[in-house]
């Protein structure tokens, strides 16, 4: 058993959220089409409650701005209810030699197609952000002179994690919230946005369906007018039917396509072993897999076969791979070959197409590889050796291990219904974050003046980065974007909501049709189209000249959604069509940046491997070259471009873009910069907005 007492636990994992009560705004009222809708006015919306969004609300409102919060569910998230057993955050920490900014930032970028000024932006903020979380009573863990605490994970080699346990995110989650409130920011609670609005070339607001009032005139909609919009929403995690987000996590970058905004590094995305979406999705990194569990398969006829002994030579290396997909999580193309962890999700995915469950039992250790040699704690690769050692957790059977290390790990799936300690786990390799997203500067403004975006939705991050580092990305860029709308000045709105009568009767257009249609697309055809084909074949085992075919349906899809449109029963499903109007859009710009990067000679790398029979590369198993699967090599050049989109309304407008560099920071002098800061000339050398 554990030796953490059962309160402690309890507390870390069953963490109980603060009430949040809908603000009664006062509003304007704007007639479109013979309809009353509301207005609503403040300085800053924040569309949605995540850590980051949340991050943002509370930096802006300290500065004094006016800020309202939107949001479909106040807890609902991946923030709040998504992650893995270690969900982290960064510092700056570089072994035990003190803080490196520059190191972290290349290990951040160092996947290639991040910006270098913002991965060091990230890196120089981490300290800040951090702090401030600890400010707020995060509970981050500290030895016994006030060092916090870390762990290594994956695409980190220095060990510069720290965690909470399973429910990192959520607790900063509870922290910040209860800051929002203290602060006095107002929430509208489901409320969702489906338009941005502008004027003069300025974001302006948004139109957003309030579901407390969807039974009124207008099915919900109302307008929200503001000095500057802040998007976090999070990733769109409905795109894929294997997916490992929360359900309903739809966020907000098809909004922005339809918008205009550029989005970017859109081909990026991570895919990881988790449990299914059918029961308690989860990310099955960290001690899960390092407390080294028996994993297996089970046949239509209730066979269990030891499927991995098939990939690896020996029960060493078969434990020792397993082993390192606790901090090597994200499927990786190149781990792949020569026998790395990332033949561990190759052989789970090959298990699921071939109709198998693969579970996860912590009861049994390991089955024998193919040499016969039995699981020994003494037959290790020294890494996974030294690793356990260290942690004293040398038990005879996975349970063990798992209650010694981590037992907020038994905790968690405990709460949702499934007791580790009895029964075994299903899970197969989902979707679980995009890397790509709405195009920002160094100040998380986006293409579009007066709209920033922060967290997932945000195209930030690279082809790969260090676990965990989304988390510090969101809160950096929660702080950022704060100081920056607040520098450029962010009054409450005063634009005139006579001026955007067109854009909102367009809006209530897509509604009122859909209401009245005979004929017409159905929510659940379109769902289940797009879900399909992003997981078939814009999964992370990718058959290049199928991405081809799969975007001219897509294309052939969005045509309909934006022309066709759907049919809807009744007005509870307004939301759902402009849900599924953006992810046949993102869909479609997916596929449209993945065509262009295979057209352009593009290859594996990430979490994405391309597969053709003319690739340069095999995957060796222990019986040889797996038959007719080759993989497409990566072209190291492409690691410094973006790929970048553009909606104009009828296709994509796609370029290439450079990577920016960071300054050299030999040139930074306190004398000689001061002046910019006082003067607030560090805020003007963001995105060149046209």
């Amino acid at each position: 058993m554990s030796s953490v007492p059962q309160q402690i636990l309890d507390a870390l994992t069953r963490v109980e959220m603060p009430k949040v009560v809908r603000a009664e705004l006062p509003a304007d009222t704007m007639e479109v089409a013979g309809t009353a809708l509301p207005v609503y006015r403040c300085g800053a919306l924040v569309v949605g409650s995540g850590a980051a969004g949340l991050r943002a609300a509370v930096e802006a409102k300290r500065l004094g701005e006016d800020v309202l919060i939107i949001t479909m569910s106040p807890f609902g998230g991946t923030s709040a209810c998504s992650g893995s057993d270690k969900q982290t955050l960064h510092t700056a920490g570089t072994g035990r030699h003190g803080d490196d900014f520059v190191k972290l930032a290349a290990d951040i970028g160092s996947g290639g197609c991040m910006d270098q000024d913002t991965a060091y932006i990230e890196a120089v903020g981490s300290i800040n952000a951090l702090a401030g979380l600890q400010y707020l009573g995060l509970p981050l863990p500290q030895d016994r002179f006030g060092a916090v605490l870390r762990y290594q994970t994956d695409h980190d080699d220095v060990g510069r994690a720290t965690s909470c346990g399973p429910r990192t995110s959520r607790l900063m989650c509870k922290v910040l919230a209860e800051e929002a409130l203290r602060l006095q920011i107002p929430f509208l609670p489901k409320c969702e946005a489906v338009k941005i609005l502008q004027h003069d070339g300025r974001c302006v607001g948004v139109v957003a369906i309030d579901q407390n009032r969807r039974d009124e005139p207008g099915h919900g909609l109302c307008v929200i007018l503001a000095g500057a919009v802040v998007l976090a929403t999070g990733g769109p995690g409905e795109l894929y039917r294997d997916s490992v987000y929360p359900k309903h996590c739809y966020g907000s970058l098809g909004m922005a396509i339809e918008a205009g905004l550029a989005v970017t590094n859109l081909t990026e995305s991570q895919f990881g072993i988790g449990t299914r979406r059918t029961e308690f999705p989860w990310n099955l990194s960290g001690t899960y897999v390092q407390v080294l569990p028996y994993i297996y398969s089970v046949d239509a006829d209730g066979t269990e076969h030891n499927f991995l002994a098939d990939y690896y030579r020996t029960t060493r290396e078969l434990v020792s791979n397993v082993f390192r997909k606790g901090y090597q999580w994200p499927f990786h193309a190149q781990r792949m070959v020569d026998f790395g962890s990332s033949l561990v999700d190759l052989a789970i995915q090959r298990e699921s197409a071939a109709g198998r469950t693969v579970y996860m039992d912590f009861l049994r250790n390991p089955e024998p590889g193919a040499n016969g040699a039995a699981f020994s704690l003494e037959d290790l690769d020294d890494d996974v050796r030294e690793y356990l050692v260290n942690n004293e957790a040398l038990h005879e059977l996975p349970i063990a291990r798992l209650e010694r290390m981590n037992p907020l790990a038994i905790e968690l799936y405990k709460m949702h219904g499934t007791d580790l300690r009895s029964q075994p786990l299903p899970f197969n390799v989902s979707n679980q974050h995009m890397n790509g997203g709405v195009a920002v500067d160094s100040w998380f403004h986006s293409s579009l003046p007066g709209c920033y975006a922060v967290g997932e939705v945000c195209g930030s991050h690279g082809v790969t980065r260090p676990g965990g580092a989304a988390l510090n990305a969101g809160q950096v860029g929660g702080v950022r974007c704060a100081r920056h709308l607040h520098e450029a000045g962010c009054a409450t709105s005063s634009v005139s909501a006579d001026t955007l009568r067109e854009q909102v009767a367009a809006s209530l257009n897509v509604a009122t049709t859909a209401l009245a249609a005979d004929t017409g697309l159905q929510v659940s055809a379109v769902r289940d189209a797009i879900q399909a084909r992003m997981s078939d074949q814009a999964g992370f085992i990718c058959e290049r000249d199928a991405v081809a075919p799969a975007l001219a349906e897509a294309q052939s899809l969005r045509d309909q959604a934006l022309t066709t449109g759907f049919a809807i029963g009744r007005p509870s499903q307004v939301a759902d069509i402009f849900r599924w109007r953006h992810l046949a859009l993102a869909s479609e710009a997916v596929l449209t940046a993945l065509d262009h990067y295979i057209r352009s000679g593009g290859g594996s790398r990430g979490a994405r491997a391309l597969v053709a029979a003319d690739g340069a590369l095999s995957v060796d198993t222990r019986h040889g070259a797996i038959e007719g699967f080759r993989i497409v090599p990566e072209n190291p050049a492409h690691q410094q471009h973006k790929i970048t989109l553009r909606w104009n309304g009828s296709d994509f407008a796609l370029s290439e873009e450079p990577i920016r560099q960071r300054e050299d920071l030999n040139n930074i002098f306190f004398e000689k910069h001061w002046p910019a800061y006082l003067t607030g000339a560090i805020y003007r050398d963001g995105f060149k907005h046209n």
